[in-house]
């Protein structure tokens, strides 16, 4: 894109889309769609999962463990399983997510094997659309892969079950190929890198694909496999009230078609405050790291922690990332499980050590708060706090952690757009109060 010429066309934006914060406090508008307590408006009715943090007393919150589950079944339930050569998890979530049961072995190798066959790409998609169209960001290659493919589908505006479900199950196996891809050309386009194409492998689970696309020899152990099965189920579905999941239902219930739906969600898994806040957590804890010159000294780590609290430190917003939970009080029971499966894989590892300082921090965020600004607010770590260590661990570059969220929790997009258009039957589209007061129009030449 060409540069822009300098004009002052937007010295006014602050000015004119200011709100008066004190107009919250006047009208019943419920900021942001949440309540005083920042728990969400509900919205909406769903069968599909649910995300319980914290119970109500007579108007006020009472703090609970996390739980997390997925068509009634307990997320822990789900993965109990630490065995990394139990049958892959993801594709079962996946199903279970988007037609509402448990499959018997029958029924999962029918899904399994509809997303095999659709691993593979249009001609010239490839070279076209991804390698010619390199971008800084693999999040925006997603999306407009995604509405891209909508062109490849002469049935894209069949608004009938048996298509949005062919559509879902060809959105879930061919992400992962797409995101590998986007990658590699960013590195050849951006950084000079060698651009690696390898072949998908027929009958490999989605988290072996993208490890045997990923990694230049192809190599991969079956618990480096298990972990990232594990890490897609953790990511695959999080209620409906969270913003990508929010969009996707938006955008359906304007009967949209489903490439334009699943790109919205993308866009805004992409933001900062929702799937991206990841590389918030990943720079926090390397400025910890190369601050802190003993990680097994508390009173250290504890002290670095306070110069963040205090905007001392990393970003100066106070915030420490990695900790707190928009519904999650006590525990968030992805950061659980999560941290248990990297305890298991780190145990006797170098990135042991580097294990031990994230509990740490988890351990002494909320002591260190309630000591530098007297709030004793109940705060768990969020599954950010250990999920960018996982990915390093495995050799996952930061790049595609936000990335492998979107292929993950396509599955969930998918789940929430069918129950919408079964069951919305109403565009979503909710009122704003107007602050402003009538103007008198005034022609041109007078002004």
């Amino acid at each position: 894109m060409s540069e822009a010429k300098s004009n002052t066309l937007h010295t006014d934006i602050v000015a004119v889309n200011s709100v008066d914060p004190a107009l919250y406090d006047i009208y019943p508008v419920k900021r942001g769609l949440r309540n005083n307590d920042g728990s969400g408006v509900i919205a909406g009715i769903t069968n599909i999962s649910n995300v319980h943090g914290y119970m109500m007393n007579e108007g006020d919150k009472v703090p609970v463990e996390g739980q997390l589950t997925f068509r009634g079944y307990n997320i822990y339930d789900l993965l109990s399983d630490p065995n990394p050569e139990k049958r892959f998890g993801f594709e079962e979530v996946a199903y279970l997510l988007m037609l509402g049961h448990l499959p018997n072995q029958a029924q999962l190798d029918e899904f399994v094997a509809a997303i095999d066959e659709q691993r593979e790409l249009p001609d010239g998609f490839t070279a076209d659309r991804i390698m010619r169209h390199a971008s800084p960001h693999l999040m925006n290659v997603l999306a407009r892969s995604v509405l891209s493919l909508y062109a490849d589908d002469e049935a894209a505006e069949d608004r009938s079950y048996e298509h949005e479900l062919q559509t879902a199950i060809s959105l879930i196996s061919r992400l992962p190929r797409i995101m590998v891809l986007a990658y590699y050309a960013k590195q050849a386009f951006f950084n000079g890198d060698s651009m690696i194409m390898h072949r998908f492998v027929p009958g490999q689970s989605s988290s072996e694909t993208i490890l045997s696309m990923l990694r230049p020899d192809r190599e991969f152990t079956p618990e480096e496999a298990r972990m990232l099965d594990i890490m897609m189920c953790l990511h695959a579905e999080h209620g409906g009230g969270n913003n990508s999941t929010f969009t996707c239902r938006v955008l359906s219930s304007s009967d949209t078609d489903p490439y334009s739906a699943y790109a919205g969600a993308i866009g805004s898994l992409k933001g900062s405050k929702h799937g991206g806040a990841n590389h918030q957590v990943l720079a926090m804890q390397k400025e910890i790291k190369e601050n802190v010159k003993d990680w097994e000294n508390e009173d250290e780590v504890a002290s670095y922690i306070a110069k963040i609290v205090n905007k001392e430190a990393y970003d100066k917003t106070g915030l420490i990332y990695g900790m707190g939970h928009a519904v999650y009080t006590l525990s968030d029971p992805r950061a659980i499980i999560c941290k248990d499966f990297a305890t298991r894989l780190a145990e006797g590892t170098e990135f042991e050590a580097e294990l031990n300082l994230l509990k740490s921090i988890e351990r002494l965020a909320p002591q260190v708060i309630l000591q530098e600004k007297g709030t004793d607010k109940d705060m768990c770590a969020n599954v950010d706090m250990y999920s960018g260590f996982v990915y390093s661990m495995m050799g996952i570059p930061a790049d595609l952690i936000t990335p492998l969220f979107a292929c993950s929790r396509m599955s969930g997009w998918a789940a929430h757009r069918m129950e919408e258009l079964v069951s919305g039957k109403r565009i979503i589209r909710p009122a704003y109060k107007t602050a402003v007061k009538p103007q008198e129009y005034v022609p041109i030449e007078q002004r």
